[in-house]
């Protein structure tokens, strides 16, 4: 910290000011972007440095990324389920379960996530970032939220949305439970995959077992709660005119203080 006040006195105001948790949400946006490499490393006395004998890189661009790989003889990274014909130094990156095939290319980054797939060539990875940056000023849903989140409670994935539904698998920690509410706008369907659910529907609390399920109508108050000492796992089918995170109204949260969003 005293190398920060020193070399970085602004960052240091901003630090000193956060006195509680619930401070850090308004002090973030207000400090400037940094790495401790620039703003500390390059100037402090106080470093003490000690060889190391290991392989580094601080894999800070896509380029730095297919160096670690293995490759083929055609340069090509196969991360992920991927066939090749006839294509050279193309890098394909996939944690999904689809087969990624390329044809008579070369040269490109293929990274495929859930939630968005990126192609591009190899001499322009740095310009993702401009990418980015549209998505930030379109206020796109791929720059704000992921398919995956995780909540105070647990998590959940958006596995399909089409108009006039939505899928969710809902992972719920041992002892937690979402909030008190009701949707306006969505019914939901609720399927145990593996663990008992405790269920508030308007007036009567329910446990439902593994394969066995509950229907909420929109408009009743509602909770879902894991009871054991084991994860809770739920595929939720959400029906309706609206299905965003923003139809909810909320009359009992446990966790109010640690996290805004859904549920």
């Amino acid at each position: 910290m005293e190398e920060v006040k020193k070399y970085l006195p602004g960052l240091w105001r901003s630090l000193e000011s956060i006195r509680k948790k619930e401070d850090i949400i308004k002090v973030w946006p207000r400090i400037k972007g940094i790495s401790v490499d620039y703003g500390i490393m390059e100037h402090s006395k106080k470093i003490a440095l000690i060889p190391g004998e290991f392989y580094w890189t601080d894999l800070g661009s896509w380029n730095a990324l297919t160096e670690i790989f293995p490759k083929d003889r055609q340069g090509n990274i196969m991360s992920g389920d991927t066939l090749h014909l006839d294509s050279q130094g193309v890098c394909v990156f996939s944690k999904g379960n689809k087969l990624i095939s390329t044809i008579g290319i070369k040269n490109l980054v293929i990274a495929d996530t859930p939630d968005a797939l990126l192609v591009c060539d190899k001499n322009r990875t740095q310009d993702i970032r401009k990418i980015v940056g549209i998505l930030k000023s379109s206020r796109r849903k791929e720059y704000l939220v992921h398919l995956t989140e995780r909540r105070p409670w647990g998590s959940f994935t958006v596995l399909r949305t089409q108009d006039g539904f939505k899928i969710k698998l809902i992972e719920i920690d041992p002892g937690k439970r979402l909030s008190l509410q009701k949707h306006h706008k969505r019914a939901e369907h609720w399927v145990v995959v593996s663990g008992t659910a405790k269920v508030r529907s308007g007036n009567r609390v329910v446990l439902v077992h593994s394969n066995k399920s509950i229907y909420i109508p929109k408009g009743i108050k509602h909770r879902l709660e894991n009871p054991e000492k084991i994860p809770l796992k739920i595929v939720e089918v959400q029906t309706g005119s609206y299905l965003e995170e923003d139809d909810i109204e909320r009359f009992e949260d446990d966790f109010k203080k640690e996290y805004r969003g859904s549920r």
